[in-house]
């Protein structure tokens, strides 16, 4: 089959657009408004973008709590989603109005981050800490710009449970991430392998 997206003709019974783009990775966005109110969301338009600097970016459809409290005070934590975390995860996904804490809402412990003002969750196995570098809207082929926003950030600071350390390096079998697939599906990444780069040829 082939459809084009302006029409979205694809004869499903739902649109396939984000099951194609899977596995995501889940941004869970800790911040803190001006009014020194918490905020907690998860993103599944989310990823490592770059490594020197360390930088990340989650995307908001239209201008939510997240997008709003890091314009204000640039800065957000990421917080890493375990198995273990997902019906709290998706508890915070809940609607709340502006200035109630979703950490409350979904049971969770919020902490301090170390560098930046703005809250992580105490039961995660990873967080970075991160400062706005740009925020972004970004334009469709018409030039006219989408409903989405770009928050971009330099990650200046990890924290990292070392329950979740084997021999110096992470070990996903016990951190059990979790990533957003399409519809209301997620997967669970701790079946893995590995596989080393071929080596380049000479002359």
């Amino acid at each position: 089959m082939f459809y084009t997206t302006d029409s979205n003709r694809h004869g499903l019974a739902h649109d396939p657009f984000k099951a194609i783009v899977s596995p995501r990775p889940i941004g869970w966005i800790g911040s803190k408004g001006r009014d020194g109110s918490i905020n907690l969301a998860p993103y599944s338009f989310f990823n490592a973008v770059a490594d020197r600097p360390k930088l990340v970016m989650f995307s908001s459809a239209g201008r939510k709590h997240s997008q709003r409290n890091a314009a204000e005070t640039g800065v957000f934590t990421c917080n890493f989603v375990s198995r273990d975390l997902a019906e709290k995860m998706n508890l915070s996904s809940a609607a709340l109005p502006y200035g109630d804490s979703e950490f409350d809402f979904a049971g969770l412990t919020p902490r301090q981050a170390e560098l930046i003002d703005a809250p992580y969750v105490g039961e995660a196995f990873a967080v970075l800490e991160c400062r706005v570098t740009e925020i972004i809207e970004p334009k469709t082929l018409s030039g006219e710009p989408s409903e989405n926003v770009l928050v971009f950030g330099e990650v200046v600071g990890i924290r990292i449970d070392e329950a979740i350390v084997r021999d110096g390096r992470l070990d996903m079998s016990i951190a059990r991430p979790l990533a957003r697939m399409g519809y209301m599906d997620y997967s669970e990444g701790s079946d893995v392998f590995e596989m080393i780069r071929p080596k380049t040829r000479q002359g």
